[in-house]
């Protein structure tokens, strides 16, 4: 039988959470930064806090208070509209109560971004093993936020909507870091950064008691807010500022492109209650969660790590290659479909300029086909042009020399020469990028890391390796070398 943890409510009044508030915010004077998700917990949290300090007097209400709320560019649409709309809301309510509050959104920056990642980099859909994008695309952002006002005021204390009875790891970290005697904690990893968490005490049911009887000091609807949940059938993700907070895969408050976990629940609750629209995007993420499979793992991602080399498993550790990003041929597919989804939610859903991936993406995306994948080609724009029938303002490349021309002929060459085309192309473009006097030292740095990567065919890495293997257990004579 499962033990319900007792309601704060059973020891403590609502008066004396927003006494301890006061107490907190007068004690010391670093300046606070409120983590916001627009979820249960972070909606309680600085709801808790707009009421304790709103009975401060003006002479008391010295130091600032911000509210962050970081949008990934690939949130869930609904939640999305929510946040913005509560952040619109905060901010200017603040302003009228007179409360030194401010409220920015953050936003990776545009080559830490899931698209520029996953289409323009190669980078495999996240797993459970690999979550490459919550540091790039969740921690930096409101880690650089966060120091910007460590280096203005030389102390923060940010404030987080994180509660005990999430879960017992939760509940560990936030021990651990405790300081002694104080309600403030040490933050796992940012200097001169203090976490206070007025909810940690809080249940379940306390949060939602307390925002269905207490009602939005900002005109926000928190029964809307229930009303979500409900639609969703899940839980929120939280501000994430360090890698000890859990995946967001399982939950509402999460990424639509989300492959953490095997089914996106939280997706199918939000179209089976009448957001049919969205069921491009389901699909498309589920087409993108299908990669991770080890057969399609063969024909979509390369046998090379993105260094050039190799990597191998043991024997019998299921395939031999550790593979490497996606193919470029399969993250054009990638981009065609996306847009095509794109274009499909713009028609069928409520917002006819809706975006699933910007202009400035597309932009950077094409670069470093260019750049790292030598598509002289120049795919994005025809790609775009093809999925949408539009065109965007292309920046001009005035570097780019070659086209799909250019290529065909050195392909010709290098078969006639037995030669790698990828390899030539890859020394090609090393020129192009670093071909100045000043450029000297690191063209000679990138032609040796060129020379050393992995130039022969998937099949003849295997069979040498296997070959090597069969030596190794006496099963092939060992020829020596000249």
């Amino acid at each position: 039988m499962t033990i319900q943890p007792a309601s704060v409510f059973d020891s403590r009044t609502i008066s004396s959470i927003y006494q301890e508030i006061r107490d907190v915010y007068l004690s010391n004077p670093m300046p606070w930064v409120i983590g916001y998700s627009g979820g249960k917990d972070s909606t309680a949290s600085l709801q808790l806090i707009w009421y304790a300090l709103r009975d401060l007097p003006r002479e008391q209400l010295t130091k600032p208070i911000s509210v962050i709320a970081t949008d990934t560019l690939v949130e869930t649409p609904l939640i999305v509209d929510h946040v913005n709309g509560n952040l619109g809301k905060i901010g200017r309510f603040a302003r009228e109560a007179g409360l030194p509050m401010t409220v920015h959104r953050l936003t990776p920056e545009v080559t830490d971004s899931f698209w520029v990642n996953l289409i323009g980099r190669g980078y495999p859909a996240p797993h459970s093993r690999f979550r490459w994008c919550t540091e790039r695309m969740k921690i930096k952002p409101a880690d650089a936020f966060i120091l910007s006002r460590v280096a203005q005021h030389g102390e923060v204390v940010l404030v987080l909507g994180q509660r005990r009875s999430e879960s017992q790891a939760r509940a560990q970290v936030m021990e651990d870091y405790r300081i002694t005697g104080y309600r403030l904690s040490r933050h796992s990893t940012l200097p001169k950064a203090y976490v206070y968490t007025p909810i940690e005490e809080f249940t379940t049911d306390d949060v939602w008691s307390y925002l269905l009887n207490v009602p939005s000091p900002w005109d926000g609807n928190n029964r809307d807010l229930a009303s979500l949940y409900r639609s969703a059938q899940s839980g929120e993700c939280p501000l994430v500022v360090d890698l000890s907070t859990p995946s967001c895969g399982n939950s509402r408050f999460g990424c639509w492109v989300c492959t953490v976990v095997e089914r996106d629940r939280s997706m199918e609750a939000l179209i089976d209650n009448g957001e049919e629209w969205m069921i491009p995007m389901l699909e498309f993420r589920d087409f993108l969660a299908e990669t991770r499979d080890p057969e399609r793992r063969k024909e979509v991602r390369d046998y090379r790590r993105r260094d050039g080399l190799v990597h191998f498993r043991k024997r019998g550790q299921g395939e031999l290659l550790i593979r490497g990003p996606y193919r470029l041929e399969f993250r054009k597919q990638l981009l065609t479909r996306l847009l095509q989804v794109q274009e499909q939610v713009r028609r069928e859903g409520p917002d006819p300029q809706f975006e699933l991936i910007s202009p400035e993406e597309l932009y950077e995306i094409r670069r470093l086909w260019r750049v790292e994948a030598q598509d002289w080609e120049d795919s994005v724009p025809n790609i775009y042009r093809t999925a949408t029938g539009r065109d965007l303002a292309w920046p001009q490349d005035d570097g780019a020399l070659f086209g799909a021309a250019e290529r065909a002929l050195l392909a010709q060459i290098c078969a006639e020469e037995d030669v790698p085309l990828d390899l030539m192309l890859a020394l090609i473009e090393s020129q192009r990028q670093h071909g100045t006097l000043t450029g000297r030292t690191a063209i000679h740095a990138r032609i040796d890391e060129i020379l050393r990567s992995e130039w022969r065919s998937e099949e003849e890495v295997i069979a040498a390796v296997e070959s090597h293997h069969q030596r190794l257990e006496g099963r092939l004579p060992i020829v020596e070398e000249a």
